[in-house]
């Protein structure tokens, strides 16, 4: 430890820390718009200036280390004023008007300049071209509003490895986005939001499908019904002022009656389904290669995120044999209730309309493909994100915080604690190895509280093994077999997974990956602004909601019993292959 004075008041900091970091350590804030925790400092917005007694200028806190001595101050006249004038700078080429933006409640910049007390303009100058970019299905990009600060290029590029934004050209004629000013549509973007999750201000945000659902709901001759992630229980709280990780999902179920919708279901439900159909494929493939000595594609990859899929399309083509086959919990949700579901309550598909609630802005890119339908109908029409049904509840007077619990309705809102966890990194792979062990087996999982800890928390890439010793009769071939697992989270340590099992260093049977950090519940379209402690506390949510219900294991789901017998018949079967499956091609290099 070192000793430094902030503020007239001394203090031992570690030595490790930027000055923005140790002042955090002790309580005292220093505004920025340019830093991601854990990443390489930008010193872009110049916000976070202090002043270090003997030091000519002010200094970036963001940036500079700490250094035994230091006498720093962090609210001095001097540094009030440059903060005000980089702000004001900021404001005076800021092309938006803060009544029509969908960030007024959350933007950074809007509160930053409140919060400073800034009332009339210092500056009132030229503002640059805007170019307004709405060619995906998932993002809006409006370059009149972005600040420069480059958080959406760091989430990008750092976080995710993709790559597709970028600042061109220099000084006030700096634009952050694609190469030459191009659209989104046209470059290697997987839709995955968390540029729209950083961004301090409205440069970027999901493409909104909130007006669609209003016009859906009040139309007499469409049944609308809603499924809700798992990830969306443990983050809505937070946008009605509730700590990170409460669960709100009885509180939710009721919200969402209450907003007219004719059924209100879980994803939950096709979780646990989408268990039992890529764990019979992964089952499959190692009997293809154990027993009948054909090649299989292994290991499996799973194939619950869209930004996962959309990136394997782009970089790694020839891997796309490996990916599971079933669509997602979201997809799999659709083409039941136009099907089975529809038949029941004598619907017609066409007539129906389903509405998802993700954490998830790829969520919106997925039920947009092609491949994502049945005879010209969609599985699923339109997608909101947490953000999004946040703002619903409010605009429709909903008095959240004030709610009763509700349940989930049938058929589809039943579902086991292993599909809570699909909102975890870690969680698909945990309740995978849950069904398959005991399918196997005969024998209940080995690990205490079924909790496999290796694949837990927020390490970037995570490993396990489970050993298959005495299994059933049919299942002999397994027999001493290790089968072995891994799990990336955030598409930056995903390809250095790949790269590992590319060049033979690392081998596995099963490998889950999850696009955003800390899986579902860190996705681009969950409440801002996600930090490492707002993920741990809502995967510490998730995991007590598994750990509440009595049922733990998908393939222990009566409902799912059910729907084999009277629909499906039987795990990768015909109707089971026509309507739960799917498959992805190469995407042409841009």
């Amino acid at each position: 430890m070192i000793d430094i004075n902030i503020n007239g008041s001394d203090y031992s900091v570690d030595p490790s820390l930027t000055v923005l970091e140790a002042a955090k350590s002790i309580g005292v804030h220093i505004p920025t718009l340019c830093h991601l925790e854990g990443k390489h400092p930008q010193g872009a917005c110049r916000v976070c200036v202090v002043e270090v007694e003997g030091a000519a200028a002010l200094t970036a806190s963001c940036s500079a280390p700490v250094r035994a001595g230091m006498v720093i101050h962090t609210e001095s006249k001097r540094v009030r004023n440059a903060r005000k004038t980089v702000v004001d700078l900021m404001l005076s080429e800021h092309v938006g008007d803060c009544r029509y933006c969908d960030r007024g409640d959350d933007c950074e910049l809007q509160e930053l300049s409140n919060v400073m007390g800034m009332r009339e303009p210092m500056y009132d100058g030229e503002k640059p071209a805007v170019q307004m970019d709405d060619s995906t299905p998932a993002l809006v990009r409006d370059t009149g509003k972005c600040i420069k600060c480059r958080r959406c290029v760091t989430a990008c590029n750092e976080v995710q490895n993709v790559g597709a934004l970028f600042p061109q050209n220099r000084g006030y004629d700096t634009v952050i986005g694609p190469a030459f000013a191009q659209n989104l549509d046209t470059v290697a973007c997987v839709q995955c939001g968390q540029c729209a999750a950083v961004c301090p201000v409205g440069a970027i945000t999901e493409k909104s499908h909130i007006e669609q659902v209003h016009r859906a709901l009040d139309d007499p001759k469409k049944t609308v019904v809603v499924q809700t992630a798992p990830a969306i229980r443990a983050a809505l709280g937070e946008c009605f002022g509730y700590e990170a990780g409460t669960l709100v999902t009885g509180q939710m179920v009721t919200a969402l009656k209450m907003m007219g919708f004719d059924g209100v279901f879980d994803t939950n439900f096709t979780a646990d389904l989408t268990i039992i159909e890529e764990g019979s494929e992964l089952l499959k493939r190692l009997k293809d290669m154990l027993v009948e000595g054909k090649p299989a594609a292994l290991p499996q990859f799973s194939s619950c995120s869209p930004g996962w899929i959309k990136y394997a399309e782009y970089f790694h083509p020839d891997f796309l044999p490996n990916l599971s086959t079933c669509k997602s919990p979201q997809q799999m949700f659709g083409a039941l209730a136009k099907s089975y579901y529809a038949e029941k309550i004598g619907v017609k598909p066409q007539d129906m309309t389903v509405v998802s609630v993700m954490p998830c802005t790829a969520k919106k890119f997925e039920a947009h493909r092609a491949e994502m339908g049945q005879d010209g109908v969609a599985d699923v029409d339109y997608v909101l994100t947490t953000r999004e049904l946040g703002q619903m509840i409010r605009s429709m007077g909903i008095d959240f915080k004030h709610l009763g619990d509700s349940a989930m309705d049938t058929p589809f809102g039943i579902s086991s604690g292993a599909a809570d966890i699909f909102a975890n990194t870690g969680g698909v792979m945990e309740a995978a190895l849950r069904t398959v062990y005991e399918i196997v087996t005969g024998r209940d999982f080995p690990l205490e509280n079924l909790r496999v800890d290796s694949i837990a928390g927020l390490d970037g890439i995570k490993e396990a093994s489970v050993l298959i010793t005495d299994p059933a009769e049919s299942w002999k071939f397994l027999d001493g077999v290790e089968v072995k697992v891994a799990v990336a989270h955030g598409l930056g340590n995903t390809e250095k997974l790949m790269e590992m099992i590319r060049s033979g260093e690392k081998t596995y049977h099963f490998v889950e990956v999850m696009t955003c950090p800390g899986g579902c519940i860190g996705g681009g379209g969950q409440p801002r602004f996600t930090t490492d402690a707002k993920r741990k506390a809502r995967i510490g949510a998730i995991y007590r909601e598994d750990e509440g219900k009595a049922m733990r294991k998908s393939h222990n789901n009566p409902t799912i019993t059910a729907i084999y017998e009277d629909f499906l018949k039987e795990p990768l079967g015909e109707k089971s292959h026509h309507l739960l499956h799917t498959k992805y091609s190469e995407r042409p290099p841009v």
